[in-house]
């Protein structure tokens, strides 16, 4: 099959819009895309590029290079690159929601994103903590956030909390919720059998035996224990300080950390441009790039498209993946 993904540029003011002309300029077999933007804002990107690029109606003929079926969401206000708009925050949102919808009612098959500017979309009067949490609050399923590149998995037990909070965020069910998600996605999405999972200590040295801390004590082995007790293949929980050793890696199919800032940093440095996005749990796959808006840059045509590439290579994969059964 051939899978029809939604791609959304996310914020109009950033990159997301030239990189989604750029993804346009490239002859595509394995999906069909179709954006969820304003269309002068991806006509204002391709002008800016200088690239050719014709839009078409969502049901429109077969897309060549330079074209883009489009499902046109009105910004609220022209867009100028690199000066967000708070009125233009609204677009932003509708048009994550009416791709996740279309991928909920099966007329599409994934969901690829650009990046969005939280502070610009809360500056717009919409409570907003990011993007996987608003589509597991619309589909109703609870998610998980993966980035992945070439070398390495990572998913995330809290994601966008102040450091202060995570602690208290630890606990037993969400340790077992997001370690069984983690543990049926690289089954169902990545064709992994029998997947192998290291899980990070919450603190320093995995805490010490205790002196450093007893969340892994009181909590993280005896979930774990019970999760071996199912079958799964799970190592921890480990000292984060030593996880990502590379002949340590290599034997993991997946590493489960505890707060976004404990494994994310060591992801982004083994190579950020390739990495991407995943939410986990969804009824169908989400895939988005990992870098922010980078407004400073926007309209330059020099922002690297490598992310939103492998980002649409990769739904586009699952997709076909779940398709197959």
């Amino acid at each position: 099959m051939t899978p029809r993904l939604a791609l959304v540029p996310g914020e109009p003011a950033g990159v997301g819009p030239e990189l989604c002309v750029r993804l346009a300029q490239l002859p595509r077999t394995d999906c069909r895309l179709l954006a969820f933007a304003d269309a002068d804002t991806l006509m204002g990107a391709a002008r800016a590029l200088s690239l050719p690029l014709r839009l078409l109606p969502a049901d429109g003929e077969p897309d060549a290079p330079g074209d883009l079926r489009l499902h046109h969401v009105p910004n609220a206000v022209g867009s100028a690159f690199g000066r967000t708009d708070p009125r233009n925050a609204r677009a932003v949102i509708d048009s994550l929601a009416l791709a996740s919808d279309a991928c909920l009612r099966g007329e599409l098959d994934g969901l690829v994103t650009g990046p969005v500017h939280k502070a610009n979309i809360n500056a717009g009067g919409i409570a907003y903590t990011g993007t996987t949490e608003l589509l597991a609050a619309r589909a109703g399923f609870e998610v998980v956030m993966m980035l992945a590149n070439e070398l390495m998995r990572v998913a995330l037990v809290t994601t966008h909390l102040p450091l202060r909070a995570v602690a208290d965020a630890i606990t037993p069910a969400a340790l077992e919720r997001c370690v069984r998600i983690v543990h049926r996605s690289l089954q169902q999405d990545f064709g992994i059998a029998s997947p192998v999972i290291a899980v990070l200590g919450l603190n320093p040295h995995a805490g010490e035996s205790g002196h450093l801390g007893r969340e892994e004590i009181e909590i993280l082995q005896p979930v774990l224990a019970m999760l071996r007790g199912d079958g799964l293949q799970l190592h921890g929980p480990l000292p984060a300080d030593t996880a990502f050793l590379p002949a340590k890696l290599c034997g993991y199919d997946a590493v489960v950390t505890m707060y976004h800032d404990q494994g994310l940093p060591v992801l982004k440095y083994s190579g950020f441009e390739q990495a991407v996005n995943l939410t986990l749990g969804l009824p169908y796959p989400r895939v988005a790039v990992d870098h922010g808006t980078a407004l400073d840059i926007a309209g330059t045509g020099v922002a690297d498209p490598s992310s939103l590439l492998a980002a649409v290579r990769i739904c586009a994969q699952t997709a076909r993946r779940r398709a197959a059964g």
